[in-house]
């Protein structure tokens, strides 16, 4: 609970009130690697922060797995179409490590939306955070070579590029495994 705190007071001012409602409103869950916490075609019920180890968000094409998301501790995570509409994902979450997450369900949550002058704004900013981290991701495909993708991933999130598989890597970085493979024998630390 204190990271999920201490995440939410690096974006927002809490009262004493407000810390409260938090530690009322989300509960803490521990979960084994290579559990779905989300399978396309659910509905999303909960918004989750990331307490520790690492999640993979992805979709199922046409048969083949797109890893859309790796998300490491200390960091949120849903389906926001399908938890903002109460309708089926197209995505599955799925722990790659053991995980502890720590939740909020959509009616809890429209509780805090209604109820205090913190949430919105705290949503709001993550919310903007998250988008601004996808538009980069869509300059980065436009913009960076393969290797220069990897390059700026293992700079930027170097727990996940120790512990996440080369097939899950590759294809968030949008690269054959076997391209990536060779890329990583060219690159010297």
């Amino acid at each position: 609970m204190r990271e999920l705190l201490n995440y939410i007071k690096s974006r927002v001012s809490i009262t004493a009130s407000d810390i409260k409602l938090i530690e009322t409103y989300f509960t803490t869950l521990s979960v084994s690697a290579n559990t779905k916490l989300l399978e396309a075609g659910q509905v999303e019920r909960y918004i989750y922060f990331l307490s520790s180890g690492i999640v993979k968000g992805y979709q199922n094409i046409d048969g083949k797995i797109v890893i859309q998301h790796l998300i490491e501790q200390h960091d949120v995570f849903t389906s926001l179409e399908s938890f903002m509409t109460k309708t089926p994902s197209i995505d599955y979450y799925e722990t790659v490590t053991n995980c502890t997450v720590l939740r909020i369900s959509k009616k809890d949550f429209d509780f805090m939306r209604d109820n205090t002058s913190f949430w919105n704004e705290f949503v709001e900013l993550v919310t903007n955070e998250h988008l601004n981290c996808k538009l980069d991701r869509v300059k980065d495909f436009q913009l960076l070579t393969a290797k220069e993708r990897y390059l700026k991933f293992i700079n930027q999130f170097p727990n996940l590029a120790l512990n996440v598989s080369v097939e899950n890597m590759a294809s968030f970085l949008g690269i054959e495994p076997q391209s990536l493979s060779r890329i990583r024998k060219q690159v010297t630390f």
